[in-house]
């Protein structure tokens, strides 16, 4: 039933509005009711919900190529021009995103299909070229009501155009650059609004010569430098031209709020439990007076129940920022790392009030950290501390979530997750590609990822080495971009985009490379200082005031297989920013993207691999398979990959562990995640499927884990945490290939906090047992209720390093029972009988019942566990897929457990 809102009730529904709705809502709300109808319903809904102040653009648009289109931006953004023959666009996203979307270019991510799509570099510019359209509603504003148009991100120019009016005075330019538009006295009277953008290309494209960044000059753009390819990915054809960030729109009031900066002071040395002392709140905003009127109001804020003011007195047409009084709170809930303490979250609500009403807000989320950082005259390298309190980094690298940039916040949620569940605690945003988005910050606020931010530089294009693909000598290539002014505001504005999240931690110049002089200088000893203050600036990736470099070489690396030993024995960079090994998934995930005709492995007498294996990029594996038996058939050979890759990773993390605060004060894995589909460098595939390469890194960096040193011999735990670890039962056996155990030792042990406390060597016992077979080593730690604290399986080799003993290894007759333990959690348990083998290197996946798919993203607290005779283990797999999946199974299979399916 439908009623006109007349007389009586509207005065009615007009009372309620009075506590709800500012002014400005009243206004607009009363003009909609006495011209149109609705039911009583969706009034009520209404009425219980604020106006939007502020909401996407981000469907219903349309776009077309330049080519064929002689109408003017003046003329196209006029409502009434019609848009024959324009097709549906992806708005956020890159031209060609909506190139595939409209099933114009196949899928640049699968085979070779990327050399199916023309390429920039030949076709020329104007090929991606497009105008984008979007049709919309918004009344303007009566009274001193503002409206403003938000753009977070454009590559690389763009005209923008409003009801037949021009917003831009000249063309924007700047991939990184944020635009914003008081577009008040442009909108319709009738609220029938139109947006015409036209987006340019970058200006130098490059040749996509298979270097990296393809001939160089891609970095004479201020822009992403990994479009004209890399050695990890295939070059993007359109180089991500587009509006690839958010469009918005937003009311406020006379005044607008604009980039508020938050600063938290932690002195002293803290714990991550118990009582605190006072932590110092300071708090800036700029405000912007888009009114011909002097204007007096109070800037305020709230946080944890305390309330700052300033009165302010703003002059017409005017921009300033405003410091508030310090506040010091009392009693402190504080923000850690992962794997130290909580990450706790304040939410600081901050409002301008012009004669008492509220003419804008915003809310910002707060982590009351302090990161400092020192140099360890020992290691000679930068040490962190959070809260007054040393960390010992772990981190790995970061490209971007997605090479054609389709971001999402639940696949960031998803990706920092992933790295949360490594035990890692920073993530490096590598110089080649772009400052993250906030929406990655704010995974990383809620999952306590440090963040190593670079600036868009890398030695690659910008002359560090000679390279005789590039086009441009080093000299030239050294003063790369041909824009310093723009760079430098597009620093400046990043900067204010991102500096309030805690778990943004350092800047840094540069990936292997400082930017040119004058842009260095003014970054380091003017933006960085003047609009942040708080976080250590690094000249760039791997320079001297990071790491000091007494090897030679470039100062970071090496990548690839490494023989286990080494990672334990060979003394790399003290801050190692970018070291890793191979990352190549199992047969489910190459079967993603490899055409049924290349699922072959590499060669196993000559080690050739398949032309699109070489196209994805394949680190070879070299004689890595071959301990575990030569094969021709890919499931197999993948499978054993994962034991690789398990090895790898672990080995990695325990080494640079065991030389905690003696060689090294950090390490950054390169690299832990691919935007592309890739076969290296990886702990999950694109699609958001984990390899052994996680679970190896997670167990190798567990806080508090006992370890064997596979050289001397030399058991050891390392306490990667602040509190001291007493009492703990140290317990060793071997395990054989029958599954008979031999206790070697116990003993209780301690170790303190940040410390690396080493045990007894049992080398020679073990050199005997493993000799004709190999042997399974367990180590466990045990508390006094003589429960697991740690668990550390290593499979270790025969006499002649091949492990001949898994080769033969009988089947483990296990029983697995899936049960569900929540809406969105499965608990998967494993038990192995008494009498028969060790249950070897099980991998869990939750699958679809009717084609047995895996489903995707889902998290497991532990996968390619081994499971000991007479004993069971309980995987949890968590995520919000379980509750959309009616119907899944979980799937397990190990090295020598058959696959079977559960239903649960």
């Amino acid at each position: 039933m439908r009623y006109a809102l007349i007389g009586d009730e509207l005065a009615l529904y007009l009372r309620i509005l009075q506590k709800k709705v500012t002014t400005a809502r009243k206004i607009y709300l009363m003009r909609f009711w006495t011209s149109s109808t609705m039911s009583c319903m969706l009034l009520f809904a209404f009425l219980k919900l604020p106006a939007q102040e502020k909401y996407e653009l981000n469907s219903g648009w349309q776009c077309r190529n330049v080519d064929g289109i002689n109408a003017t931006g003046q003329q196209i953004s006029v409502p009434g021009y019609a848009l024959t023959g324009w097709t549906p666009a992806t708005v956020p996203g890159t031209v060609l995103t909506t190139l595939l979307n409209n099933k114009q270019v196949p899928d640049p991510l699968y085979g070779m299909n990327n050399e199916k799509i023309p390429d920039i570099y030949h076709t020329g510019r104007k090929h991606y070229t497009y105008w984008f359209v979007k049709d919309f509603s918004e009344n303007a504003p009566t009274g001193d009501a503002q409206v403003w148009l938000h753009f977070r991100g454009v590559n690389d120019g763009c005209d923008i155009f409003l009801n037949g009016h021009r917003l831009t005075k000249d063309t924007h330019y700047g991939a990184y650059l944020r635009q914003a538009y008081n577009i008040t006295p442009w909108l319709a009277k009738n609220g029938q609004n139109r947006l015409a953008v036209i987006v340019y290309p970058p200006q130098f494209p490059g040749n996509p010569n298979g270097g990296q960044g393809g001939d160089g000059t891609i970095a004479k753009n201020v822009g992403p430098q990994y479009t004209a390819g890399w050695d990890w990915i295939q070059p993007m054809r359109d180089r991500n031209t587009g509006i690839w960030d958010k469009v918005t729109i937003e009311r406020t009031g006379a005044i607008r709020i604009k980039d508020p900066h938050i600063i938290t002071r932690v002195p002293g040395v803290r714990q991550a439990q118990g009582p605190q002392s006072p932590a110092i709140i300071q708090v800036a905003a700029g405000l912007e007076n888009a009114t011909a009127k002097s204007i007096t109001g109070t800037l305020r804020y709230k946080i944890a129940g305390e309330t700052v003011s300033k009165q302010v007195t703003l002059a017409p047409h005017s921009t300033t920022t405003v410091q508030m009084p310090d506040l010091f709170l009392k009693q402190p809930v504080l923000w850690w790392p992962a794997g130290y303490g909580k990450q706790h979250l304040y939410s600081l609500q901050l409002e301008f009030l012009n004669k008492g009403k509220e003419d804008d807000k915003q809310a910002v989320e707060v982590g009351i950290r302090e990161i400092q950082t020192y140099w360890n005259n020992h290691t000679r390298s930068r040490e962190v501390a959070v809260n007054g309190q040393k960390i010992f980094i772990k981190g790995g690298n970061w490209i971007t979530s997605d090479a054609m940039f389709r971001f999402s916040k639940e696949r960031y949620d998803a990706e920092v997750r992933f790295h949360r569940d490594m035990n890692l605690n920073l993530i490096r945003i590598w110089g080649g590609s772009l400052t993250e988005r906030p929406e990655f910050f704010e995974a990383c606020d809620k999952y306590g990822l440090l963040v190593f931010q670079d600036f868009w530089i890398s030695g690659d294009c910008n002359g560090r080495w000679q390279d005789p693909q590039k086009k441009d000598d080093q000299w030239t290539r050294r003063r790369y971009p041909d824009n310093h002014s723009l760079f430098l505001e597009s620093v400046a504005d990043q900067v204010k985009l991102i500096r309030n999240y805690p778990s943004l931690a350092f800047w840094c110049g540069g990936n292997e490379i400082t930017p040119p002089a004058d842009i260095f200088a003014a970054m380091k000893d003017t933006i960085i200082p003047s609009l942040d203050g708080t976080r250590y600036f690094f000249d760039y990736s791997n320079s001297d005031s990071m790491s000091y470099n007494s090897i030679g070489g470039n100062g970071d690396g090496p990548y690839g297989i490494q023989p286990i030993a080494h990672f334990w024995n060979e003394r790399t960079f003290p801050f190692n920013s970018e070291v890793g090994s191979v990352g190549a998934g199992d047969y489910e995930s190459l079967a993603r993207f490899l055409p049924t005709e290349n699922l072959v492995p590499p060669d196993p007498q000559t080690g050739k691999t398949d032309a699109v294996w070489n196209y994805h990029k394949y680190i070879p594996y070299n004689n890595a398979i071959d301990p575990y038996g030569k094969t021709n058939d890919l499931r197999e050979w993948a499978n054993k990959a994962q034991l690789v890759n398990y090895d790898q990773y672990r080995a990695l993390m325990e080494g640079f562990s065991a030389h905690m605060w003696d060689w090294y004060t950090g390490v950054i894995i390169w690299k832990t995640q691919n935007p592309w589909t890739a076969l290296r460098g990886q702990m999950y595939d694109y699609y958001l499927d984990p390899n052994a390469c996680l679970y190896g890194t997670r167990k190798g960096a567990t806080p508090l884990h006992v370890m064997y040193n596979p050289t001397d011999g030399m058991v050891m735990a390392v306490n990667n945490t602040f509190r001291y670890a007493r009492d703990l039962m140290l317990e060793l056996k071997t395990y054989d290939m029958q599954g008979r155990d031999s206790l070697l030792t116990q003993l209780f042990v301690e170790a303190g906090p940040a410390t690396i406390q080493k045990f007894m060597s049992v080398k020679p016992m073990l050199d005997k047992l493993s000799a004709q077979q190999g042997i399974f080593f367990v180590l466990r730690l045990l508390n006094t209720d003589q429960q697991v604290v740690d668990e550390n399986l290593y499979w270790l080799p025969d006499a002649n390093g091949n492990y001949s003993g898994l080769q033969q290894l009988a089947t483990a007759n296990v029983s697995v029972k899936a049960v569900k333990a929540g809406t969105d959690s499965i608990r998967v348990t494993i038990s192995n009988p008494a009498g028969g083998p060790v249950a070897f290197f099980n991998r869990i996946s939750l699958v679809d019942a009717q084609h047995q798919q895996r489903i995707l993203p889902v998290f497991y607290d532990d996968n390619y566990v081994s499971v000991l005779p007479g004993e069971q283990k309980t995987i949890t797999i968590t995520g919000a897929a379980i509750s959309t999946a009616p119907g899944a199974e979980i799937e397990v299979y190990g090295h020598n457990v058959k696959r079977q399916y559960i239903r649960f």
